[in-house]
């Protein structure tokens, strides 16, 4: 939740990213850890973000990356850069999941559905290139 909320406040107000999750922890008082996890979150979707919003692009093709709320373009970015470039650290599954159960609280009553769905097929086809063969779950996009 700290690294989604993170990413939306920077991609709504232009803040940097170590001084927004260092307000969050701060005022949230999270364990240090917590943040540690968040910070390389953000900090991969950095690294990765154009490649990840060209798969937003392309697998939401009717919604522009620039075009669709914020909220789920931040959760699409934090779930994809979980389940295909970081899933040595968190299953696909717990991934999709988690992304969302913030679908479900942050966003319009559309968005748990559409960040499935997106997820699911952006894992379908590309998370076979970052994880191990037998690392993929079964239907994800239900």
């Amino acid at each position: 939740m700290l690294a989604f909320q993170t990413l939306y406040e920077v991609d709504i107000s232009g803040h940097l990213p170590a001084a927004v999750l260092e307000r969050l922890t701060g005022e949230l008082r999270l364990d240090q850890a917590v943040a540690a996890y968040a910070s390389e979150l953000v900090a991969g979707i950095a690294r990765q973000r154009r490649d990840i919003d060209e798969l937003i692009g392309r697998y939401a093709p009717a919604w522009p990356v620039g075009q669709m709320s914020a909220i789920d373009r931040n959760l699409l970015r934090l779930g994809i850069f979980e389940a295909v470039y970081n899933s040595t650290t968190i299953p696909v599954g717990v991934a999709i999941n988690e992304a969302v159960e913030l679908a479900k609280l942050y966003g319009s009553e559309n968005s748990p559905r559409f960040v499935n769905g997106v997820l699911g097929r952006v894992v379908a086809e590309h998370a076979q290139d970052h994880l191990p063969p037998n690392h993929l779950p079964g239907d994800i996009a239900g």
